[in-house]
């Protein structure tokens, strides 16, 4: 009989879990989908995390790749970003020479940046009106070590954190296609542009944790290894239909075949909206919360094209997006409810090694791409609603092939499979709400102490025995399993 049972084997419920079970709970893990997950985890996986669940130990691999960036050139040849600062700015050198001497100093002030949300990323979030001791000597050391960075790192945290990312960019350098890729990293899976108030939060989160001068999350095989890491069990085709509530504490959960499961603990790593408004009966909440729950955005922008090569593609960090305008004009598509005629997209490249016993030959290779802007909720031209459907997945792809063809000419002929998936399908296969990776936008007023909305930031919910774990709570989606530690270090404070 499990004493705690989590929702979703994500990467937050996984550590989660995992952190629950080394204090002494046995943790049932409930996962609707029918088999374990085999893509990558995008983000960074804090240090505590690693060495809590001895990670490594267990095969925990991160993926870095140089350049993390390939920005195409109108000229020809390609903007080339890297781990190794100096190559960097012989790169960008090629573009501006002004800019090349600016990097380094613009990869110094961003980590520095960085740093105080790291510091603030891996602990459950301050609340600015509590009265207890205990967390305001926390927030004074927090504080106090803001400080110490220096007063060039305070000025820029207050400056930048607001800022439109087009606004940061323009300040510091001239190249169009530095200004694009990077503007583009700022606003991945968010639903604004790059003039956007705030903007440049995107930026910063995307580079806690990453080496100098890299703004683009690195993926790992985290969930695999957690999935396989024993301490836990695993049900996969457990649907949960209810979480059961008696005299205002949880009791257990009830599964969508009638199945019950007894426990006085639950943590959810679904969407806060999923959990407390459909699987639980509203009666025990304030009408204050429903409603702030119902208004938490979540607005999926993000289209995923797969293609299997049979020969290797050459750049396998390119990123379309040429200027801040090109960006900022598939938002304004993006906002109104259409594909963006011409989105920008990323793309990731992977080696896939034939089976054992096939010949060498027969390794493939699998090109994954992020495509921005393409809602989730289509609109047509006069604002009613619009469907997904094949003639519009087939223009997204034939639109990614073409722009793959400017870049490898022969990649036409080596094309065996291609997919597209749209924001609905993102959210039936990978479980992100709306096709939000992050299950709630990553915005300053859905961040900190506000994420997902003030009542829930501490991931308790008004039931006693029931949290929340998932990437709509603090610190947010792109940093791996973050939010299921500190939920469970909540959790274990608590109980």
């Amino acid at each position: 009989m499990a004493s705690a049972i989590v929702i979703g084997a994500t990467v937050d419920g996984l550590v989660a879990a995992h952190y629950l079970a080394r204090a002494g709970h046995r943790v049932l893990v409930l996962d609707e989908r029918s088999s374990a997950s085999h893509s990558s985890t995008v983000g960074w996986v804090p240090a505590p995390i690693a060495r809590d669940l001895a990670l490594e130990q267990h095969g925990l691999r991160i993926e870095r790749v140089g350049p993390w960036l390939a920005a195409p050139l109108e000229a020809g040849g390609h903007l080339e970003l890297y781990q190794d600062i100096a190559r960097s700015v012989e790169s960008i050198r090629r573009v501006s020479n002004e800019d090349a001497q600016k990097w380094p100093s613009f990869c110094a002030r961003m980590a520095a940046a960085a740093r105080v949300l790291e510091s603030l990323y891996t602990a459950p979030p301050p609340d600015p009106l509590t009265d207890d001791r205990g967390e305001l000597w926390q927030m004074a050391k927090w504080a106090f070590g803001t400080r110490r960075a220096g007063p060039q790192t305070v000025v820029d945290v207050l400056r930048f954190l607001p800022m439109p990312v087009a606004d940061l960019l323009d300040d510091w350098f001239e190249s169009a296609a530095l200004k694009g890729a990077l503007g583009a990293m700022a606003v991945m899976h968010q639903r604004q542009g790059p003039r956007a108030s705030g903007s440049t939060f995107g930026l910063l989160h995307h580079h806690v944790g990453s080496p100098l001068g890299v703004f683009r999350p690195a993926r790992s095989n985290i969930v695999q290894v957690l999935e396989r890491r024993p301490g836990i069990e695993i049900r996969r085709n457990a649907q949960v239909a209810q979480i059961q509530v008696s005299g205002g504490r949880v009791v257990g959960v009830v599964l969508s075949g009638g199945e019950e499961i007894s426990a006085a603990l639950v943590v959810s790593s679904e969407h806060p909206r999923r959990a407390l408004l459909d699987q639980l009966d509203t009666k025990w909440l304030d009408p204050a919360l429903v409603r702030a729950l119902r208004n938490v955005r979540a607005r999926g922008v993000v289209a995923r094209v797969t293609l299997v090569l049979d020969a290797a593609f050459d750049q396998p960090n390119l990123v379309i997006a040429p200027s801040l305008d090109y960006v900022q004009r598939a938002h304004d598509d993006g906002k109104y409810g259409r594909v963006a005629e011409q989105p920008w997209f990323v793309v990731s490249a992977h080696r896939v090694e034939p089976a054992y016993g096939e010949r060498a030959a027969a390794a493939t290779h699998r090109l994954e791409v992020h495509l921005q802007c393409a809602p989730y909720a289509l609109r047509d031209d006069q604002g009613n609603d619009d469907r997904w459907d094949d003639s519009l997945r087939e223009a997204i792809a034939g639109f990614v092939v073409q722009k793959l063809r400017e870049q490898q000419p022969a990649i036409t002929n080596s094309v065996r499979s291609i997919s597209v998936e749209a924001p609905a399908d993102l959210q039936a296969r990978e479980g992100w709400y709306e096709g939000q990776a992050y299950d709630a936008d990553l915005a300053l007023d859905q961040a900190l102490w506000m994420r997902p909305v003030p009542a829930l930031a501490r991931y308790r919910t008004p039931i006693e025995g029931l949290y929340l774990c998932g990437p709509a709570m603090h610190p947010g989606g792109g940093i791996a399993g973050a939010a299921g530690m500190n939920a469970a270090q909540e959790i274990l404070r608590n109980r």
